[in-house]
């Protein structure tokens, strides 16, 4: 299974069932974990004087992407508020699941907490086989980034807007393709929700990086992309590629002329995400306190222009909120799977 943080076009290789995923996954297990009975022992006797040792940010996936440059621009600031050091400790591997594996399993006492991305829900829809439930045993303080995604074509295609692509995927079905970081990515599951929602049938090609598929597009081996604000720009400021549209429900303000997806498709929205989250046994007083440090932190001036940078928007929610859509995003990516008949490899 190839999975892509939906924000930073990081791809992962999950052989499922594989020894090595088992060993890891289990060693992040026996690492920072324990028995659920102490677990949630320590949970109810949660120390009043929260934080009392420096708390651990795990980021899933690699130094050096967007969702891992996010969080370290949030930690030091969070670490002034709490009082206590923030430390980033970056655990990739399976798409996500062994730092996520690390975190459900840690004592849910909020010294331990995840910085999660879009693929966090695209890999909840879609491995065969999880060490963690996705649901029940994360809690979920804030999200703190949104991203949409931009449909881009050559700049020599013929297709002008959406509703040109849409025409021309119906009259050609099975003939266009499109590239993604990966089959199980957000990118591949957003076009395919596209392929479903208009009655057409593009064809996947998944690469294994995230600069391959706009190479390819350019050199004329590729008929579209679904990609990243930060990936595409450059190459349509350059003229080389064309937007067609951006996948939030509202236009973009770095792409202000470019409609959005749903203007031809109503209804359609594809967003990938960067949140916070903690064991899902967490006392919620302690959920109530992260929530309201890190508003304070997204509050700061700086935050908002360099998410714009990143592509994305700062995004501010209850705990309930964050919750809620994430369960929302795994729900929408299981029927997209079971409706396009997706296998992941």
């Amino acid at each position: 299974m190839n999975v892509n943080d939906g924000s930073e076009g990081v791809r992962f290789t999950v052989r499922t069932g594989s020894r090595l995923l088992l060993l890891s996954l289990a060693a992040a297990t026996c690492a920072t974990g324990s028995p659920t009975s102490i677990r949630e022992a320590h949970a109810a006797d949660a120390p009043s004087a929260y934080p009392s040792r420096p708390v651990r940010l795990v980021s899933p996936f690699a130094p050096g992407g967007n969702t891992d440059m996010v969080g370290r621009t949030i930690a030091p600031r969070l670490a002034e508020r709490l009082g206590q050091n923030v430390l980033v400790d970056n655990r990739p591997g399976a798409g996500g699941m062994i730092g996520a594996a690390a975190v459900a399993k840690a004592l849910p006492d909020g010294h331990t907490l995840l910085f999660a991305s879009g693929a966090f829900t695209s890999v909840a829809a879609t491995a065969s086989k999880m060490p963690y439930d996705p649901v029940k045993d994360f809690s979920w303080v804030t999200i703190v980034i949104t991203y949409p995604f931009v449909v881009v074509v050559r700049n020599d295609s013929p297709v002008r807007n959406a509703a040109g692509l849409v025409e021309l995927a119906r009259r050609n079905p099975g003939k266009l393709n499109y590239g993604s970081v990966g089959i199980g990515s957000v990118f591949h599951l957003a076009t395919e929700l596209f392929n479903s929602m208009a009655n057409t049938d593009m064809l996947h090609v998944p690469f294994k990086g995230s600069a391959e598929p706009m190479t390819e597009l350019m050199a004329g081996r590729l008929d579209v992309i679904f990609g990243t604000l930060t990936g595409a720009f450059p190459q349509i400021q350059a003229n080389r590629v064309r937007a067609l549209a951006v996948t939030s429900l509202e236009r973009s303000p770095q792409l202000p002329d470019t409609p959005t997806m749903a203007e031809t498709l109503p209804g359609y929205e594809v967003t990938s995400f960067a949140g916070v989250a903690a064991p899902g046994a967490a006392p919620q007083p302690i959920i109530a306190r992260l929530n309201r440090e890190l508003h304070a932190v997204l509050k700061q001036p700086d935050i908002g222009k360099l998410f714009a940078e990143l592509g994305g928007s700062l995004k501010l929610t209850t705990p309930a909120e964050a919750d809620s859509h994430v369960r929302g995003e795994i729900a929408k990516w299981r029927r997209i799977v079971a409706a396009r008949k997706i296998e992941v490899q």
